[in-house]
């Protein structure tokens, strides 16, 4: 899984924003998709994209995910490990920073997931950013199963300050990598949202490639 970002620099409120990488061995390259330069808070632009529950994949409601009644976000607090209870995952999270290209750095070991730390942290207000390996040298990773999430499910995330974040998720959608819808996925919210980010699609041995991103859409609807 490659997706990495950039950030905004006169946005107003939070901005993050992808572009695109390289292609790893594990077959899942990045997102063609260039980053905007900045977006300005309450912009609720648009994505293509098909939504795994059969919906088009609109904008998250204010205050709040598609259906899911959002909590009040939390401060700030570095995530430290990621539990998806129906698919049985649960990861300890590596730190991602940017490399000096300005592109985000992906996890190092595939059986994990990590943490992009220039965005919120999870349960603070805005979009946090998980990435995650599909499959690395033919065998499954972390998110191998992220597709299979629904609507509804559970998201948990344990932060640096002892409290578990709780996301229920929204929506599910796969997107063209050339057509990633960047500002949909990206663009400010009012409350605590959560992205989750791998690659799908069609594997091609001969490229190592992932035609497809896939992402799911979270938001804050509880705490301990």
């Amino acid at each position: 899984m490659i997706t990495v970002f950039r950030r905004g620099h006169r946005a107003t409120g939070y901005a993050v924003a992808a572009a695109l990488s390289a292609v790893l061995l594990a077959g899942c390259g990045g997102q063609d998709a260039a980053p905007p330069q900045s977006l300005p808070a309450g912009q609720q632009p648009g994505g293509g994209g098909q939504s795994s529950d059969g919906e088009a994949p609109g904008g998250e409601a204010a205050g709040g995910g598609s259906g899911s009644q959002a909590a009040a976000s939390m401060p700030k607090s570095a995530p430290q490990r990621l539990s998806i209870p129906s698919l049985n995952v649960s990861s300890s999270l590596e730190t991602l920073g940017q490399q000096k290209n300005g592109t985000m750095q992906t996890p190092r070991d595939p059986d994990k997931a990590g943490w992009y730390q220039p965005g919120p942290t999870p349960g603070s207000k805005g979009p946090a950013v998980i990435a995650g390996h599909v499959s690395w040298n033919g065998k499954p990773s972390v998110f191998h199963k992220l597709t299979s999430l629904k609507r509804g499910d559970s998201i948990e995330v344990a932060r640096q300050d002892g409290k578990t974040a709780k996301f229920t998720v929204d929506r599910i959608a796969q997107y063209p990598k050339k057509k990633f819808p960047t500002l949909e996925v990206y663009k400010n919210l009012d409350h605590a949202g959560l992205r989750l980010i791998t690659c799908g699609g069609d594997y091609d041995k001969g490229q190592h490639y992932y035609p497809d991103n896939v992402v799911v859409f979270a938001s804050l609807t509880g705490s301990a």
